[in-house]
């Protein structure tokens, strides 16, 4: 009988044409520290111990298209990232460089643009 592996998740990774302005992007809303800085490469730490923010560029990134339409490039993945208030949050993130998307689904989550057009929810715990 064979062990099965023990697996962690050490990082999410987003690729992007500009892998350094994406992390100080991120950088500066969740605040999170710089572990690698390479040229094609940036990882922020998180820390509280979780999984990491890893940024790498992608000199083929296409921007998705955010509602998801069949003939367009698809989104990934997202982010989810809580806030204690959305109204200061999203101050915060115009500030730093994200969109605020023009289709909203639910009330009480934001859907916004990062600078590599990425969608990402801010959410009010509630």
């Amino acid at each position: 009988m064979s062990k099965t592996p023990r697996f962690t998740l050490a990082s999410i990774v987003l690729d992007s044409p500009d892998a350094r302005e994406l992390a100080q992007f991120y950088r500066r809303i969740l605040g999170w520290t710089v572990g690698e800085d390479e040229p094609d490469w940036v990882r922020l730490i998180d820390p509280d111990g979780g999984p990491g923010l890893s940024f790498q560029i992608e000199h083929a990134h296409v921007r998705p298209t955010w509602p998801s339409h069949l003939s367009d490039q698809q989104m990934m993945l997202h982010l989810d990232i809580a806030v204690e208030d959305l109204d200061a949050a999203e101050d915060l993130v115009v500030e730093a460089g994200a969109v605020l998307a023009e289709y909203q689904p639910q009330d009480d989550v934001r859907v916004y643009l990062d600078p590599a057009g990425l969608p990402f929810c801010l959410f009010q715990r509630g």
